[in-house]
Formats: structure tokens, sequence, C-alpha cells
């Protein structure tokens, strides 16, 4: 039930915000923004996605096996692709990744070790993606500059928090063996010698990646101002996207519409930025489609094959 309404608190949410951005500013940047997009902008998004794709794939091959189940790279590419596809479309934003999870986990016979390599793959890239908006929001200036030291400092304090909770931990209980799993999958899987640098090296191509797509974006719906100005709005916007949404829709609109209109850049035309940078999004998606259109023709033809009669004089085993 919990999670019904939460997938449902999704949808409204977003739905919610954006009926308030074209109540407050019509549907004319919406509009804007759907038509501002063009094939050179939808060829950049494409491959641009391969690389970020690739990224994560590689990630989530290093990770799982840092966790003790074999995952190949052509796999761990096309259900991926699957995965962001199906976050992009469905609600909830995580059915792809806990797909990819149960999935690879059919396929190695381990389910939960599995779904533990997803988690900690996203875990990675998430603490890489923050570690970078942190630096590159402390450096240049944005909407939120002035609040970054602040930021930095509970962030600081958190992490040290964390620690002392961690070295101080006793006892053989439900919470003290949870938190024994977690460092060792976290030593095993992120922070073993051969695993650390790859995982950071594939997170920091991911960001840079989907940093290129927002700058493309934002030129293609008629923004003029410099890399240096938008880079941190580029950032701003993926950390908004971790919010819980439906594919990033609703909140990006309305983050980037603030960001625009308080760095001086018109807010309507950050909606239109947010949209040219929602269909780049979901277009980089689409070989996800393929994976699954794929996948269910498999499924089909797979017992029909095993069904076949056996030829005249063959013996039965």
């Amino acid at each position: 039930m919990s999670r019904a309404l939460w997938t449902w608190g999704r949808l409204v949410g977003s739905a919610v915000i954006l009926t308030i951005l074209i109540w407050r500013f019509g549907a004319t940047p919406f509009l804007e923004g759907i038509r501002a997009v063009d094939a050179g902008a939808l060829l950049a998004a494409a491959g641009l996605g391969v690389l970020t794709t690739v990224c994560c794939a590689w990630r989530w091959k290093i990770v799982a096996g840092g966790l003790g189940v074999d995952l190949r790279l052509p796999a761990a590419v096309a259900g991926y692709y699957r995965a962001l596809f199906l976050n992009l479309t469905l609600p909830g934003g995580i059915i792809g990744d806990v797909h990819r999870g149960v999935s690879h986990g059919r396929d190695v016979n381990d389910v939960g070790r599995a779904l533990r390599a997803v988690v900690w793959e996203r875990f990675a890239g998430q603490v890489v993606l923050f570690a970078l908006a942190l630096v590159v929001l402390l450096a240049l200036p944005s909407p939120v500059h002035s609040f970054m030291p602040l930021v930095a400092i509970a962030l600081a304090a958190a992490v040290a928090c964390v620690v002392l909770v961690a070295r101080a931990r006793h006892g053989g209980g439900r919470f003290a063996r949870a938190w024994g799993a977690a460092a060792g999958d976290i030593r095993e899987g992120l922070l073993a010698r051969r695993a650390w640098l790859p995982i950071a090296l594939a997170s920091v191509l991911f960001v840079c990646g989907h940093a290129v797509t927002f700058l493309i974006a934002a030129r293609t719906a008629g923004v003029a101002a410099p890399p240096s100005r938008m880079l941190p709005l580029a950032l701003l916007v993926m950390l908004v996207m971790v919010l819980p949404s439906v594919a990033g829709w609703g909140p990006r609109e309305a983050a980037l519409a603030w960001a625009f209109g308080a760095a001086g850049l018109g807010a309507q035309q950050g909606v239109a930025t947010a949209v040219v940078y929602g269909v780049m999004v979901l277009v980089a998606s689409l070989p996800g489609a393929v994976v699954l259109v794929v996948t269910w023709f498999r499924r089909i033809l797979r017992p029909r094959r095993s069904e076949r009669p056996l030829p005249e004089g063959t013996a039965h085993a």
C-alpha cells in the first residue's frame, strides 16, 4: 500500500508542479522547447547517451564483480539501457533498476546479491555527482553560490558523524549486522583497490556527458550564455532530477525556471531549456525500448523452439 502511495505521490506531485508552471507562464515555453528540438540535438543526445550508458554499465559490472556476481559488459549495457527506458517511462522512477537487478540475479542464481550490486552502483554514482556539484557550485557563480559554504560544512559534519557511528558500533543486533553487511559491500564492491578508480572515472564521465547534454539543450533553446555560467545550472538540474518525480518532469522545469530567473536569463527560457533537455534524455534512452522488444521476442520464440517435434527416428532421452 505504501509503495502504491509513493508512486501515486510522484505522479500527482509532478502533475501539480507542471500545472502551476503552466498557470504561471502559460504553455508557450513548453511548446517553444518542443519546437526548438532539432535533428542535431537529438543526434548529440543519442551519441552522448551511448557514452553515459556504457560508463554506467561498466560501473555496474565492476561493482557486481566486487560482490561476487559475474556480469558481462554487453549484457550490462543492454540491461542498463532497458532500465533507463523503464525509469523514464513508468511511474516510480526505479522500476527499471529493480528489473535489471532481479533479471541479473536470476541469471546468476543470486537475486539478493545482484540487487545489492544495483543499489551500490547507483549509490556510487550519486556520491560522485554530489561531490562534483559541490565543487562546481563552490567555484562558479550561481543562484545558490552564497549558500554553498554552509552546505559544504553541513556535509562534512554529516560524514564525520557517519564515520564516528561506524567506529562506535557495538553488539550483534540487527542494526549492527546490517551495518556490517553494508560496510562489507562498500569495502568489496566500491573501495577495493581495483574498483574505486574505474568507478570514480565512469561516474565522472557520466556527469560530464549529462552536463554537455544540458549545455547543448540550452543552446538549442536559444540561450547564449557562456558555458561557465551554464555549468552550475547543469549540475543543479542533475541534483533536482534525483528527487522523486516522473522522469524528472515537473521538478526539473520548476528548478530551472527559478534558477534562470535568479540568474537573469529569464524563467520562461529556463522552462524551455528544461523541456529540450527532457526530450533529449528521453531520446537517449530509446535503445532500451529496442532491448525490451528483442527480449520479448526471445521469450516468445524460446518455448516454441522447445516444443518443436523431434525428427522421425530420433529417440527420446
